[in-house]
């Protein structure tokens, strides 16, 4: 899918507010996105008509409103998906004391949609619109596991799995074989193949006629002797999902 222009640039601009952490002049937003100040003018005269931008008394630089905060807290409010599984999300990093992720195939990335981090000071830490590699992800292999053989194959075939750490499985072959395993035991584990000191275990759940991913990650040294029981967790989580599905 390809990137529409004007719609990057003006996401780029709020990202760019979220990198620096402060109000910027119109130079610097138009630095940080990487277009000339002219084409910039006209993107930050729509969002300060629009009132997602004020301009502050300080050198005329710019900061965003409240306004998008608002309108993502309202939309996210009503998204019937997440609230479906919102109360399971919950109790699980109650029961498992890590950071659950539920997810869904973009391509040939892991999109996140919600994030629950853990309690702990140490813990996996990610953010929802996040994107991570079908391979090296534990939601990743868990969606990979569910395609058939022949649609596996053809998705496998020339394609170059990028190293994301030292352990990260890259030979189809072993993938194709780590999979088989997925299948057969229900679950899927990466251990340091996408983030070094994090171990993840997920299931695929079937909600609305759609496949999705849902994990539980953490530091190795608490995973390690603890994942056989958060994968038994999301066993049972994900036939629960997946039995109140209309």
């Amino acid at each position: 899918m390809s990137r529409v222009r004007a719609a990057d640039r003006t996401l780029s601009i709020f990202e760019a507010f979220e990198a620096t952490g402060r109000p910027l002049a119109l130079s610097e937003i138009a630095r940080a996105v990487g277009v000339p100040v002219s084409s910039c003018h006209a993107l930050v005269g729509t969002l300060l008509e629009r009132g997602y931008l004020y301009s502050t008394p300080r050198r005329r630089e710019l900061y965003p409103t409240k306004r998008l905060f608002e309108l993502a807290r309202s939309i996210i409010a009503r998204d019937p998906l997440l609230e479906r599984v919102a109360a399971t999300m919950a109790e699980l990093r109650e029961r498992t004391g890590e950071t659950l992720i539920f997810g869904k195939r973009q391509g040939d990335t892991v999109l996140y949609l919600e994030v629950l981090e853990g309690p702990h000071t140490i813990r996996y830490t990610a953010h929802p619109g996040e994107h991570k590699p079908l391979h090296s992800s534990s939601i990743g292999k868990a969606l990979l596991a569910t395609l058939g053989e022949s649609e596996l194959a053809a998705w496998l075939k020339g394609r170059r799995l990028p190293a994301i750490t030292s352990n990260t499985i890259t030979d189809p072959r072993r993938l194709e074989a780590e999979l088989r395993r997925t299948r057969e035991r229900g679950w899927a584990m990466t251990r340091g193949e996408n983030v070094v000191d994090v171990l993840a275990v997920a299931v695929p759940a079937r909600l609305a006629g759609e496949t999705y991913g849902l994990a539980v990650a953490g530091p190795m040294h608490r995973m390690m002797p603890a994942y056989e029981k958060h994968a038994a967790l999301l066993v049972q989580a994900r036939r629960r999902l997946e039995d109140e599905a209309p």
